[in-house]
């Protein structure tokens, strides 16, 4: 079979557990059991007897109200949760696309969904987020990306790995377009509530249109990765839809899962994580600023505006995984090669991460950085 593998998760795959300072992962420093267990301030013996069966398949009732909740009118049957945003994406691009479709898909970004798109023979067209002008959305690519045979326009808003969050004009636009040409608008807000202390919360696409689907979960703002809790927010009708092909990936989440992701959208839970995640955010990228501005004229970044991550570009004769596998095997640290995004001479650098380690971390990078350098 002609079968496309994810390279960026190819490489975290095989090397994310083996180094000493990952770099790599896309959300901020997790929360652990006992963390959220306290913060909930629950009676663990009641907690202890929850039962180890399957939860409702489309999530637990309970869990789906909440997350309806987070949306202005959504309800509960515009609600699937899944096993992490990565089955929702899957299962989107399975059940609206065929071979012969086309989709116009934001450049750089999390490239799970185009690359699901290309191993069902669907024609991929991009359109940038542009690095010489912060980040901005290229409306005339846009509109050079999506025809008539457009299915879906997808994005990742706060974006992976930028952290740019589009505006509302650029929000307008899109959408705008999404119409003209009566195309599903995927949405993939992981990152909302990740923005930095100064910024407001990141605007949901849900409701600017009656084709919009939002994809979330817990992994990125929320910290809480190994709950492998995800969501999808769509018109009833596709819901039904993915319902389908979600019992034949997965059939449900755990019921762990489901009851922990309970507790952790609860309105003084979720400001609690939400807070812890914005200070990260925030302590992580001055830390990263100061490292990469130890070395003159090598590192430019434009401060994200949302997320852990960094995409920074460097002034180095190197190209970018060829740096990322010299830093794992010399120094064993892990980053992402711009590569992954269709952009080298970049490196995304997570940065929410406790200060000794990252200081540790990126010292280790400078070390390299300075050898190359001259």
């Amino acid at each position: 079979m002609n079968f496309e593998p994810f390279e960026l998760e190819r490489l975290l795959s095989d090397w994310e557990q083996t180094v000493e300072f990952n770099f790599a992962e896309s959300g901020v420093h997790p929360v652990s059991l006992g963390e959220l267990l306290q913060l909930s301030d629950i009676d663990i013996k009641e907690f202890l007897e929850t039962p180890l069966n399957y939860p409702e398949v489309n999530g637990e009732a309970s869990l789906r109200k909440k997350i309806a909740g987070l949306y202005d009118g959504a309800k509960l049957q515009n609600i699937l949760v899944t096993v992490g945003a990565s089955e929702a994406n899957y299962i989107i691009a399975n059940t609206l696309l065929e071979k012969g479709d086309e989709i116009a898909v934001m450049q750089p970004t999390y490239m799970q969904f185009s690359g699901a798109a290309k191993n069902l023979g669907v024609k991929v067209n991009s359109f940038s987020l542009e690095a010489g002008n912060n980040w901005a959305l290229n409306r005339q690519e846009l509109l050079d990306a999506v025809n008539l045979n457009t299915k879906v326009i997808s994005l990742v808003n706060p974006n992976n790995p930028t952290g740019k969050i589009l505006s509302k004009e650029e929000m307008n636009a899109i959408v705008s377009i999404a119409q003209k040409f009566d195309a599903w608008l995927l949405a993939d807000e992981v990152y909302s509530g990740a923005e930095r202390q100064n910024v407001d919360v990141t605007q949901s696409f849900f409701g600017l249109y009656e084709k919009v689907i939002i994809v979330n979960g817990l992994s990125k703002a929320y910290g809480l990765p190994g709950l492998r809790i995800g969501w999808v927010v769509a018109p009833e009708n596709i819901i039904n839809e993915l319902w389908k092909r979600h019992e034949y990936t997965t059939v449900s989440s755990s019921m762990l899962g489901n009851r922990l992701a309970n507790l952790a959208l609860r309105p003084d839970v979720k400001r609690a994580l939400i807070a812890r995640t914005r200070d990260l955010v925030d302590s992580g990228f001055e830390i990263l600023q100061t490292y990469l501005n130890e070395i003159p004229g090598i590192f430019s970044v434009v401060p994200p505006m949302a997320s852990a991550l960094s995409f920074t570009s460097y002034n180095l004769p190197i190209n970018s995984t060829e740096l990322v596998h010299k830093l794992r095997r010399e120094k064993d640290i892990l980053l992402v090669p711009g590569d992954c995004f269709g952009l080298d001479g970049h490196l995304r650098i997570s940065s929410a991460l406790p200060r000794e380690y990252l200081q540790d971390g990126l010292s280790r990078l400078n070390e390299v950085v300075r050898e190359l350098a001259h």
